[in-house]
């Protein structure tokens, strides 16, 4: 049968994502919350589907998304800061029942190096979780939803902080003042080899894993954004003199050593 990828929130990430498995001969199935944005995953030759997840239910028609689906990408983000905090968890078990009444049975779950929290030193894939924030709680919580699941095979992808051609930190952190942990290293991935691991996955069949998935280039702070802004010519942010001890190199010790994946795109352009 031929791979059918189905693809879980096509947004910043997910949609030129779901075009690159398009142009390299696969039968995409996008989601989009947006009536609107139907139109343009369909003028890239994805087929889309309108489906709101939420903590009270899935709007849309989720059966009929997944039943297109062989493999299954989960590509949606929380959304727990301001005013409108869901129930991330949740909004993802329902997701989860849905999968559990559908014939998907690989699944590639999106997630964050934040399920760290304040571990220190070097951190692999063998590093407990230690999460602070909501997102990272969470997360972790989604992630063993799916790993404790025998009836699939889930990989999950802690990403770092993500850039890319448009988007890149150093655009908020310009000017900016008594900014703090100035000599933490960054723990940064580019847009480009997100999707990059995220094909490799699917190409080289790397089911039931966990991967880290950060640039191997750990400057601190300061450093970095300071070059990054002189290279722009924007104004330097300023780090207050860091007495803290809280630094989190996060590698990516699976993907380089185990699997031989070679990040491409440098974050430092």
């Amino acid at each position: 049968m031929k791979t059918r990828i189905g693809i879980l929130g096509c947004g910043w990430l997910g949609l030129p994502l779901a075009a690159s498995f398009v142009k390299d001969g696969y039968d995409v199935y996008g989601t989009t919350t947006s009536k609107e944005k139907c139109a343009e995953l369909a003028n890239k030759a994805i087929n889309p589907f309108l489906i709101r997840l939420s903590e009270d239910g899935i709007d849309g028609s989720i059966a009929n998304f997944l039943s297109k689906t062989t493999i299954l990408i989960v590509n949606v983000p929380p959304k727990l800061r301001g005013n409108n905090a869901e129930n991330y968890l949740q909004k993802i078990k329902l997701l989860h029942q849905a999968v559990k009444n559908s014939d998907v049975k690989k699944i590639i779950f999106v997630s964050s190096t934040s399920v760290y929290g304040d571990n220190r030193g070097e951190v692999t894939e063998t590093t407990i979780p230690r999460p602070v924030t909501d997102s990272g709680k969470q997360l972790l919580a989604c992630e063993d939803l799916f790993r404790s699941d025998q009836e699939v095979q889930t990989t999950i992808i802690r990403f770092g902080g993500l850039i890319g051609d448009d988007r890149h930190p150093v655009n908020f952190l310009s000017g900016k003042k008594g900014l703090s942990n100035g000599s933490a290293p960054i723990n940064l991935i580019h847009q480009v080899d997100c999707i990059r691991i995220i094909k490799s996955i699917v190409k080289e069949a790397w089911w039931n894993e966990l991967f880290n998935a950060v640039y191997p280039y750990h400057p601190s702070k300061k450093d970095y954004y300071t070059q990054a802004c002189l290279k722009r010519n924007l104004p330097i942010p300023d780090y207050m003199n860091d007495t803290s001890q809280f630094e989190k190199c996060v590698r990516s010790y699976r993907l380089i050593t185990v699997k031989g994946f070679r990040f491409n795109t440098s974050i430092t352009d």
